[in-house]
């Protein structure tokens, strides 16, 4: 890491920190607790997609004829990444991307998916994420992360994108959380497993190999551009403090479920 890197990590670790003690987690106590976690995220975990595949549109060739589009090492690090993410192997060993994994453990566990399938199919028809939102009655916390996350996108700025995909989204798992899912695991394996695969998947690639990488196209995208590294360090505050808003909507929605249920 260079030392525009280190000042970055420096700038977010506060607000990261918040997130990774969010009181969130320690209200997660049965598996409802934990599909109405799940309800919320998947949105997250499907932008996070989309911002993936808007970097690898944008640093390599998707268009025929094909031309070299930037820098072969920028193309190595999307093309290795996307790679991951789109198709990896469930715990079958059969590939699947990290979204269709994710919906195949809520579909298991017994969460409800018709949000965000109703969401995603009316995007597809209408192009219209007004109408998608409101057909899928997405949770207003969710709506506003994704629109962030497309407003990002939109700008057609490549350094915020990846600074935001690199330093705003996949490291953010506390151990706390893994060792919650365990426990859910062992009490209830034939509604878990599926997500304590993707939980660990995610730690294990996206926390370790992806992360290098991303770091990595980073730096080779803000290069020496002081005015560069400054953006992108307002965009990954920007991006840290709307996870941390989407946390406080999930942990308000659980709280109320409880207090529902005494």
């Amino acid at each position: 890491m260079n030392d525009n890197t280190f000042a970055l990590k420096a700038t977010i670790e506060p607000i990261a920190i918040d997130i990774i003690n969010h009181p969130l987690y320690a209200q997660i106590s049965d598996i409802d607790d934990l599909k109405i976690f799940m309800q919320y995220h998947i949105y997250a975990v499907w932008d996070f997609m989309s911002l993936l595949k808007s970097l690898q549109q944008n640093l390599t060739c998707t268009a025929v004829p094909w031309y070299p589009v930037g820098n072969a090492d920028t193309r190595y690090l999307i093309n290795e990444i996307v790679a991951g993410e789109e198709s990896d192997v469930d715990e079958n060993g059969i590939r699947t991307s990290h979204f269709e994994l994710y919906l195949a453990a809520m579909e298991q566990s017994g969460a409800d998916t018709s949000g965000i399938k109703t969401f995603i199919n009316t995007l597809q028809q209408t192009n219209n994420f007004q109408t998608a939102f409101e057909a899928a009655n997405t949770p207003a916390a969710a709506r506003k992360f994704v629109e962030f996350t497309f407003s990002i996108i939109n700008s057609s700025k490549l350094h915020l994108q990846s600074a935001i995909f690199t330093f705003g989204r996949e490291d953010l798992i506390p151990g706390m959380f893994l060792s919650i899912i365990r426990d859910f695991y062992k009490a209830f394996p034939e509604s878990m497993s599926i997500f304590k695969y993707y939980i660990e998947r995610h730690i294990e690639v996206d926390g370790d190999h992806h992360s290098n990488l991303a770091i990595q196209m980073t730096e080779n995208l803000c290069g020496t551009n002081e005015a560069f590294w400054l953006e992108a360090r307002e965009a990954v505050v920007a991006s840290l403090q709307i996870r941390k808003s989407l946390w406080d909507a999930v942990y308000s929605e659980i709280m109320d479920y409880k207090l529902a249920n005494a």
